[in-house]
C-alpha cells in the first residue's frame, strides 16, 4: 500500500459576506478533491490541541501523527532542524521576520513576500552589525530568519505572531517578560540598520514594500521526535518550501525531498511536487506528505480571490497529476486531503476551529459526503478530539474514529 498526504495549510475558513455566506472552499471549482471526498471517508481533526496558538508548528506537528502536547517545545526549533541546526542546552531559537511597519503599524509580515536573496542580504547586514557569540542570525527562506540566542530565560519572553496584528499598532505587542529588553533593542537597532539599505532603496523603486524591520516570535527550545518509521512503520518522505515543515520531517527522519521552482507562494511548482512525490513512491517510499503554502498567504493577505484560485491550482494541478499517476500504477493506495489549521480571510490570521479531512483508499470505506468543503463534511460522523491520531485512522483505511 502506498500513501501520499496533501497538505494545503490554512485552506479552511469561515462563511465570508464578499461569498454569499460561503467559504472559498464552497465556491472554487475543484473536481479532484470532490471526488476524494465522494468516494471515500471524511470527518473533523481538532490539530490546535486546547490551551496551544493555532500555528503551522502545532497544526502541521498534528498531521505528521505528532503530539503537540508532547512534543512541541515552540516553532523555531522546528525551522532550525530543517537547516540542519540542532539547539544546544540552554539556547533558544526565534523566527526573526523581515517585515514592512509603518508609521508604527504592522503592515505586511512578509515584506511583499520579499526574495530569498535580498532578505538574505539584509540579514546579512543586521549579523553584521548586531550579532555576536551569543546572538546569532542565519538567513532562511523569503522572509522567513532564524535568530539562535544564549540564555534559557528567553524561552520564556512573551511574544506576537506580527501575521496576528496585521493593520495594528505594534507598541502593545513588542516583547515582554524575561529577555524582552534584548529583543527590543534589535528590533529598535535594526530599524535604522534597514532604513537605507541598498535592497530597500531599490525595492521603493520598483514600487515594492521595504523591509522596515525585523521581528521575534514563535521561540522554543531543543526538540526530537521518535523517527516516523519507528512510529508507524512507514518509510517516509515530506515535500514543502516552507523551513516549519522541513523541519518536522527532518526530526521525523523523513526523507526531504527537493523539489525545483517551489516557493511557498503561488508561482511554486504543483506539477514538480507531484511527480516528485510519486516518484518517491516508485524508489521505495511508503508515505509522501505534500506541502503547499499558497492557501495560507491567500488567507494572510486577506485575498478570498487568491485563496480561491490557490485552491484550484492545488486541486487541478497538484492533487489531479497525483491521483493519475497512482490509478496509473495499478498497486494499491491511499490519499488524505487535510490542512493543519483554518486561515480566515477575514480576519487574515489563522483559527483554531477543527479541519476537515478526506480519504479515498482502494478497496477503502465510504460514507455519505459528497464534496470536499466545510458545509458538505459536517455531515460527517467521524471526529477526532487528538488530531494526531488521524495519522493512525490513515494508515489503516477502514477503521473508525473516535467518535
Amino acid at each position: 500500500m502506498k500513501y501520499i498526504i496533501v497538505l494545503p495549510d490554512g485552506v479552511a475558513d469561515v462563511p465570508i459576506k464578499e461569498l454569499g455566506g460561503k467559504t472559498p472552499l464552497e465556491v472554487a471549482k475543484h473536481l479532484n478533491l470532490d471526488w476524494i471526498a465522494r468516494e471515500g471517508t471524511t470527518g473533523w481533526a481538532h490539530t490546535i490541541p486546547s490551551g496551544f496558538a493555532p500555528g503551522s508548528d502545532v497544526g502541521c506537528m498534528s498531521v505528521f501523527g505528532y503530539d503537540p502536547r508532547k512534543y512541541h517545545t515552540g516553532r523555531a526549533p522546528l525551522e532550525a532542524a530543517a537547516q540542519g541546526i540542532l539547539l544546544k542546552p540552554g539556547q533558544v531559537a526565534f523566527r526573526c521576520n523581515t517585515l514592512t511597519v509603518e508609521n508604527g503599524r504592522m503592515i505586511d509580515h512578509s515584506a511583499d513576500h520579499i526574495t530569498s536573496e535580498e532578505s538574505a542580504q539584509l540579514i546579512k547586514t543586521i549579523s553584521d552589525r548586531l550579532g555576536s557569540d551569543e546572538v546569532r542570525y542565519i538567513a532562511g527562506v523569503s522572509y522567513r530568519h532564524l535568530t539562535i540566542i544564549d540564555g534559557a530565560e528567553f524561552a520564556k519572553t512573551e511574544c506576537t505572531p506580527p501575521h496576528d496584528i496585521l493593520d495594528k499598532r505594534i507598541d502593545e505587542y513588542l516583547p515582554k517578560g524575561p529577555g524582552s529588553n534584548v529583543l527590543r533593542r534589535h528590533m529598535e537597532q535594526s530599524t535604522a540598520i534597514l532604513k537605507d539599505h541598498p535592497v530597500n532603496r531599490e525595492r521603493i523603486k520598483q514600487g515594492k514594500r521595504p523591509a522596515t524591520m525585523t521581528w521575534f516570535w514563535g521561540q522554543g527550545t531543543a526538540v526530537s521526535f521518535p523517527p516516523f518509521q519507528q512510529a508507524y512503520g512507514k518509510k517516509a518522505a515530506c515535500i514543502s518550501a516552507v523551513d516549519i515543515v522541513r523541519g518536522i520531517g527532518t526530526l521525523a527522519s523523513m526523507e526531504i525531498l527537493k523539489v525545483p521552482g517551489i516557493t511557498g507562494y503561488f508561482d511554486t511548482n504543483y506539477e514538480g511536487k507531484a511527480d516528485y512525490a510519486l516518484n518517491a513512491l516508485d524508489e521505495g517510499c511508503d508515505l509522501v506528505v505534500v506541502h503547499v503554502e499558497s492557501t495560507d498567504e491567500a488567507g494572510h493577505m486577506g485575498d478570498v480571490r487568491k485563496k480561491i484560485q490557490a485552491i484550484e491550482d492545488v486541486d487541478r494541478r497538484l492533487v489531479g497529476r497525483l491521483l493519475e499517476g497512482l490509478k496509473q500504477r495499478n498497486e494499491p493506495y491511499a490519499i488524505m486531503v487535510v490542512p493543519d489549521h483554518p486561515t480566515s480571510v477575514a480576519i487574515r490570521t489563522h483559527i483554531a476551529e477543527p479541519v476537515p479531512f478526506a480519504i479515498y483508499a482502494t478497496n477503502g470505506a465510504k460514507d455519505a459526503v459528497t464534496a470536499y468543503n466545510e458545509t458538505a463534511i459536517k455531515a460527517s460522523a467521524t471526529r477526532f478530539e487528538e488530531g494526531f491520531q488521524l495519522m493512525s485512522f490513515f494508515l489503516v483505511p477502514g477503521t473508525k474514529g473516535t467518535g
